[in-house]
């Protein structure tokens, strides 16, 4: 007997980051050394003012419901973060707090997204943002943001996606999985066209603000555009700047009658995030960031080895990035020497002769690329480095 399964999971595929992270696991418990490179988080501890804050939370007794769309007190401290960061003012009418930045996206889709309208996403994109548009029963339209570009969407290229159709237009800076962050100034580009479109919202994730080494201060897009702000929805979270992916906490700020709809989506999905998470969230948010700087050094450390070292590998090419931990290589012409017809096979050829666990790039829309995180240990950079040389420099085995 064959049980039916509703027409909209059909239209996604589970996420290639997390399959390949299972994947490097199982290998593991084979007994194999996998470096694994696959995997979206940092590999610090969460800082120990906020891990206490969490202690401090249970024994106060603070573990029951909060309100469903935050309590107060994050609330209040995502707001003075708005305004001490980024120059953006938010009520606490305008502010939800969900179960990490991905649910924030997801009430948003399901929130404001009906059959048949479009939703601007540039590639190479975020594996979720497609299939959380596609989950609202709506299409995403994926201008190609090529390596030419810095992998950053252009104004012409926005403003030949923007159709009668089009609903949401969605920005991500600094970029998973490229670690390109838009310039003020591109920035403002892009709101000179979004100004002329009056009905279109704005989705800008800044989850990896705190990880950011551009040439510039980071900006948000609201802050280069403030006449955006009626239909712009900022978001971000403590995961990635604040080495808390497991705590789940995420945020952002936007027009009333949005986050109302957000919560409503919420209130009848998740409730509330939880509320030992939330006290945490606000020891992070209103604490010191001596610890997340020191994150962001080490992490641009990194960037700068393991970018230099992917450039020395035969058939292979990596921009650098402005922030994030991941780096973009671009493998077409080691896809080409080796004959491999996609980048699918060719990291499954890195994963069985080097032992290295990367993710397809055609799962973030740009075919032929391959993300690697360099959020762990430098020597396992440099020995992931030397593994894939000699992989490339040998060649396939028959077994491959």
């Amino acid at each position: 007997m064959s049980l039916q399964i509703a027409r909209r999971i059909t239209r996604v595929k589970p996420s290639p980051t997390l399959a390949m992270t299972a994947r490097a696991a199982q290998m593991r418990s084979e007994g194999k050394d996998v470096i694994s490179l696959s995997v979206g988080e940092p590999d610090f501890d969460t800082p120990a003012h906020i891990c206490e804050a969490g202690i401090a939370a249970i024994r106060a007794g603070h573990t029951r419901y909060t309100n469903a769309d935050g309590a107060p007190d994050l609330k209040d401290a995502v707001i003075a973060k708005f305004q001490r960061d980024n120059g953006i003012s938010y009520a606490r009418n305008q502010v939800l707090i969900s179960t990490g930045a991905k649910q924030t996206l997801f009430n948003l889709c399901m929130a404001v997204l009906d059959p048949g309208d479009e939703v601007i996403i540039p590639a190479p994109y975020w594996v979720s943002y497609p299939d959380m548009v596609m989950l609202a029963d709506a299409h995403p339209v994926t201008p190609d943001a090529t390596a030419d570009h810095g992998y950053k969407m252009t104004p012409r290229q926005l403003a030949a996606a923007i159709t009668s159709e089009t609903r949401l237009v969605m920005l991500n800076s600094p970029s998973n999985p490229t670690g390109a962050a838009y310039t003020r100034a591109e920035l403002v580009a892009l709101g000179e066209v979004l100004l002329d479109h009056p009905k279109l919202l704005i989705a800008t994730d800044d989850i990896y603000e705190k990880i950011y080494w551009g040439k510039e201060p980071f900006c948000s897009l609201l802050t280069a555009v403030p006449g955006l702000y009626e239909r712009t929805i900022t978001i971000n979270g403590c995961s990635k700047g604040y080495a808390m992916t497991g705590w789940r906490i995420g945020y952002c700020g936007g027009p009333r009658e949005i986050i109302a709809a957000m919560a409503t989506v919420q209130g009848q999905s998740t409730t509330n995030a939880s509320s030992i998470s939330q006290k945490a969230a606000v020891a992070a948010l209103n604490g010191p960031e001596d610890e997340v700087q020191r994150m962001n050094a080490s992490f641009k450390t990194r960037h700068d080895y393991f970018v230099a070292g992917l450039n020395q590998l035969p058939g292979i090419s990596c921009l650098p990035g402005s922030g994030t931990f991941y780096a973009f290589a671009d493998v077409r012409e080691a896809m080409k020497q080796h004959g491999f017809k996609d980048d699918n096979s060719f990291c499954e050829f890195i994963l069985a002769e080097a032992l290295v666990a990367g993710v397809p790039g055609s799962g973030f829309g740009a075919p032929g690329h391959l993300r690697l995180s360099f959020a762990c240990s430098e020597d396992n950079l440099a020995k992931a480095l030397e593994r894939m040389n000699t992989a490339l420099t040998r060649g396939p085995s028959k077994s491959v």
